[in-house]
């Protein structure tokens, strides 16, 4: 047995040498990527089955295969390139994201992901609903919508309480039944409110006058009021130059990658970040709906009179479509946990474009302030919220509450949405 590894490694009469690199550049491609992932901590909780296993079980193979093959150099030369090529994209990748020189990294993710999203032509993305197979933390309904499943007879029954917002609202980071907004259905009575999470990742008051003008009704049934948790997703664009009032420079473009709603991005395995970056390349040269540009700019910590009259004019356009229809409207302006987030140093220091995220409670809090003064003159409802009224371990994140945080923000609003949505009841609807 000795002798036989001695001499496929090359290293029996008559010596090959040869193999003896191929063997020595398997362990030493496998000892850096070692090395790689302890260094960027890339292996702290992995999730049995999430890309990122699969990557690495991939990797593995490929170095595996190398010392397997090593009687044939030729052929090991070709498995440790492609490894070598798939360790420098995933793990090269990430080091430019974590030394600010790239937006976004190709390392495969840690979790399977929680919902897929298609190109859509007016929200560039929109959820999947999620297959009666499934048994993920996240469930999407028919309607596109995060929660279980509704039927138009239940919600005629009912009260009806649409949400909108971004991630915030959609409660990315925490399971089923933990979100504020079906923690906010639990105490209003789920035998007489049914609270609907129209919430989506990463959009901003432009695209929920979309979602709010077109998309508001679910299973056919309008809501008799709607609570809107906005600010932290719009403040992003603040300071970039000849700001689009749809946000069309940066802001709406980026939606589709940043969502991975291409459909290459759907056909192509997730454990290759070869794939990946070949799939990227190919939408930029051939897709319609490029990547937009880094917008020009510049990084302020004053207030953006432009951002702001956008994000007003929003605010009076959703506000003016409810009214029209009779729904109730209430305003939230977005808090987050500031401390965590200047601590952590956010995006790379960045929250938006050009803005930093120790300007961010200032900015942030400033935009909520407007938002509250124009919601009081239309006669809509803001209900008024405060950072203090929330500890650390409220967020997940900095940003997103954690299960404690939902139930905290869901018990402070409940009071308020019951007084104003019960104002509101219709008789039954036919």
């Amino acid at each position: 047995m000795i002798r036989w590894m001695a001499s496929h490694v090359g290293l029996a009469r008559p010596y090959r040498f040869e193999r003896t690199i191929a063997v020595l550049v398997s362990l030493v491609l496998g000892a850096f990527t070692v090395a790689l992932v302890w260094r960027y901590g890339l292996a702290i909780a992995p999730v049995p089955g999430s890309p990122r296993s699969w990557y690495f079980a991939y990797l593995a193979f490929l170095l595996g295969l190398g010392i397997v093959c090593a009687r044939w150099p030729r052929v090991t030369m070709i498995v440790l390139s492609l490894a070598a090529i798939e360790i420098g994209i995933g793990f090269g990748s990430v080091a430019m994201t974590r030394h600010d020189l790239a937006d976004s990294d190709l390392m495969p993710s840690s979790a399977p992901r929680q919902v897929e999203r298609v190109w859509h032509p007016l929200l560039q993305a929109t959820n999947v609903p999620t297959s009666r197979t499934s048994h993920g933390k996240y469930h999407v309904d028919s309607q596109g919508l995060r929660g279980r499943e509704r039927s138009p007879q239940e919600l005629r029954d009912r009260t009806v309480v649409a949400v909108f917002g971004g991630s915030t609202t959609e409660d990315l980071a925490v399971a089923d039944g933990e979100t504020w907004p079906e923690r906010l259905e639990g105490l209003l009575g789920k035998d007489r409110f049914a609270v609907l999470n129209h919430g989506a990742t990463a959009n901003s008051t432009v695209q929920i006058v979309i979602r709010t003008a077109f998309y508001q009704p679910a299973y056919g049934v309008p809501p008799d009021c709607a609570v809107y948790y906005v600010g932290g997703t719009d403040i992003n664009s603040s300071h970039i130059r000849n700001l689009d009032p749809g946000f069309a420079t940066y802001q709406t473009p980026l939606l589709v990658d940043a969502l991975e709603a291409r459909r290459v991005e759907h056909l192509l395995p997730q454990v290759s970040p070869l794939l990946r970056l070949l799939g990227r390349l190919a939408a930029f040269a051939f897709d319609t709906a490029r990547a937009p540009p880094k917008p020009e700019g510049r990084v302020s910590a004053e207030p953006d009179p432009a951002l702001e009259a956008i994000f007003l004019r929003n605010v009076r356009s959703i506000s003016s479509i409810n009214r029209e229809r009779g729904i109730a409207t209430l305003w939230i302006g977005e808090i987050f946990d500031f401390a965590s987030l200047d601590r952590s140093g956010g995006r790379g220091g960045l929250w938006g474009t050009y803005l930093k995220v120790a300007d961010l409670q200032a900015l942030l809090s400033g935009l909520n302030g407007l938002l509250r003064r124009e919601a009081e003159m239309l006669g809509d409802t803001y209900i008024v919220l405060d950072e203090k009224q929330f500890e650390a371990a409220d967020f997940a994140d900095g940003e997103h509450f954690s299960a404690k945080g939902a139930a905290r923000f869901a018990s402070l609003i409940a009071p308020r949405v019951a007084e104003v949505c019960r104002k509101k009841e219709r008789p039954a609807r036919p």
